[in-house]
């Protein structure tokens, strides 16, 4: 099983950044996905989930009206595309797969099966 997230960097208040994340090594198109960040310092935070078809999502309410996440089941990749950057979403963002019958709203970190190795992002004011 393999999550690899990718796009990350630093970027200026105000810019954008778009995240993906590519799975592999399991059946992607049953399970949820999300994106999971945690800044330094801090606990991990819910940033956004999507269900297993891509028809549903959940946005944190951190970056809502900011931050869209999407799925192509086709490819196995999940991306979070972030605008509107501020310093406080500073963080390490990770990719995530939830293969139980949940909520793709789950904001419970421990409940997910895979995990990528995180991409960091920093911006700047």
């Amino acid at each position: 099983v393999q999550l690899q997230a990718s796009g990350g960097g630093l970027v200026q208040a105000g810019g954008s950044l778009r995240l993906s994340c590519a799975a592999s090594g399991f059946i992607f198109s049953i399970y949820n996905m999300a994106w999971i960040r945690q800044a330094p310092g801090k606990q991990r935070e819910f940033v956004a989930g999507i269900s297993r078809n891509g028809i549903s999502t959940s946005i944190g309410d951190s970056v809502k009206g900011r931050f869209t996440i999407s799925r192509d089941n086709a490819k196995n990749t999940v991306t979070l595309q972030m605008n509107s950057l501020m310093p406080e979403d500073t963080a390490v963002y990770y990719c995530a797969a939830d293969g139980a019958l949940r909520s793709w709203d789950n904001r419970n970190d421990y409940e997910y099966d895979y995990w990528g190795q995180g991409t960091k992002v920093t911006v700047s004011s």
